[in-house]
């Protein structure tokens, strides 16, 4: 099997006759574009039409992705998940430069031995025909449900263990969202990636890490000293994705004292930090205590350093004012805040206080608040105007229909970077008809608006 995409020059009479009309007649190029979009079992039908098909299916650009989804479900439809991915492996997987894996996280012990053998022999197999892996995403394992036995986790962070100090050569991108490790055995795997960047740099090193969720939600990874010192090696990162349970003045000083000891080589390798991602979920620790100063220390080693927060659920005040620090280069927020109406809680500090800090470098604000007893359209239109950077606004909460108009002549009159505007508007009422009749009435005086502005609003019925 040759690895170009280059034709054959030795195509007999019947191949010619295959290609003289229809779908036959297509160059190559767009039949591998066409066949791009297939899941494999169209793949295999197509590569049985004609020879000149059958050729093309071979080429190397088909298989360089490839995307698993695993069940551990049997069916006596198809054939296992274990054979399908060895199968792949052994046939393509010297083309394989991008894998993702998505597992279903299993309820039975069955279901998660039947994924550890899956996983496991894919991986295998990977590293024997020893495949050009660049990016590697195993995402939703969650490791600490109690169907994951203590040999199942063992046996399944090995072979990921093994994997890494011999087949990872090549990686440049590795995602490990929701793994729910324990301590020692998530250190450990970090170890080996750790391990392996030192073996192959600077040949290849990560670029992109994606930890979120990598640790046990009750795992206080921000008092541990490795973490810090294992991504301290990472040479090359420049784009950092992890649980706020990560965070502390030590890992931000060992993401600066990396960027000090690359400094020499960063501006022509671009390996500069360059995107920080932080997830913060109420049931994870989030209380701990990081030094603006820390902040502060890392912006300024990495120029044009944007960070991004996801706020999951937490809405005590006190703790958003000890995530929220005014010295973050905060670009991305993101948050979500479902509470009831007897809770004594009010998201206007979070709009007049917190967030405005951020007013020169915010750009991306996403809000899905259930504010039934508390209006917030004076202070939602406060903030978009003081936000000078702002690109895109997305809005779920409870607000007055005419919010949406006034919204849109901010976006005309003050804020021109403001193209990407998305606004649902909860009701309490099952029947929205009325609100809906309003939001049309409203939309219908601004038809010609700017073709660089994306708006959209709608009316929902919060249940």
């Amino acid at each position: 099997m040759e690895e170009d995409d280059s034709d054959l020059s030795d195509e007999g009479p019947e191949c010619s006759s295959e290609r003289a009309s229809g779908w036959g007649s297509l160059p190559d190029v767009c039949l591998r574009h066409v066949f791009g979009f297939l899941p494999d079992r169209d793949r295999r039908g197509a590569d049985l039409v004609c020879h000149h098909w059958h050729k093309v299916m071979r080429s190397p650009s088909l298989w360089r992705s490839r995307f698993f989804h695993f069940s551990g479900r049997l069916s006596k439809f198809r054939q296992s998940e274990y054979c399908s991915a060895v199968a792949y492996a052994r046939c393509l997987g010297v083309y394989l430069e991008r894998l993702e894996v998505c597992v279903c996280p299993p309820r039975r012990s069955l279901v998660a031995q039947r994924l550890e053998q899956a996983i496991s022999g894919l991986l295998f197999e990977l590293t024997r025909v020893k495949a050009p892996l660049r990016s590697l995403s195993l995402v939703r394992l969650e490791l600490d449900r109690t169907s994951w036995t203590l040999r199942l986790r063992n046996s399944l962070v090995n072979c990921l263990i093994r994997f890494l100090h011999r087949g990872s050569s090549n990686l440049t991108s590795v995602c490990l969202n929701g793994m729910r490790n324990n301590m020692n055995q998530g250190l450990e795997l970090l170890s080996a990636l750790s391990h392996s960047q030192r073996r192959f740099h600077p040949l290849c090193s990560i670029s992109s890490l994606d930890l979120k969720g990598f640790f046990s939600s009750d795992v206080h990874v921000h008092l541990n000293s490795d973490m810090p010192h294992i991504l301290r090696h990472l040479q090359g990162l420049t784009d950092l994705s992890l649980s706020y349970s990560c965070l502390s003045d030590e890992l931000l000083s060992a993401l600066q004292h990396r960027q000090r000891g690359s400094r020499r080589n960063s501006s022509r390798d671009g390996n500069s930090l360059q995107t920080f991602s932080l997830h913060c979920t109420l049931n994870e620790p989030h209380r701990q205590l990081v030094c603006g100063g820390s902040w502060t220390t890392l912006a300024s080693s990495c120029p044009g350093l944007k960070v991004k927060f996801t706020v999951d659920q937490v809405i005590n005040t006190n703790w958003l004012a000890r995530i929220l620090l005014p010295e973050i280069p905060l670009t991305e927020y993101t948050m979500t805040a479902f509470y009831s109406p007897d809770e004594d809680w009010s998201v206007k500090p979070l709009l007049c206080d917190m967030l405005p800090w951020y007013r020169r470098s915010l750009q991306y604000l996403t809000l899905d608040l259930s504010n039934c007893s508390e209006s917030l359209d004076e202070e939602l239109l406060e903030l978009v105007k003081a936000c000078e950077r702002l690109e895109q606004l997305r809005v779920w909460a409870f607000l007055e229909i005419r919010t949406v108009e006034r919204l849109l002549h901010i976006r005309l009159t003050q804020r021109s970077l403001l193209n990407k505007i998305r606004v649902r508007i909860y009701s309490v009422s099952d029947d929205t008809r009325e609100q809906e009749d309003q939001l049309e009435e409203l939309l219908s005086s601004h038809l010609h608006l700017p073709p660089e502005l994306e708006f959209y609003a709608i009316v929902y019925p919060f249940v």
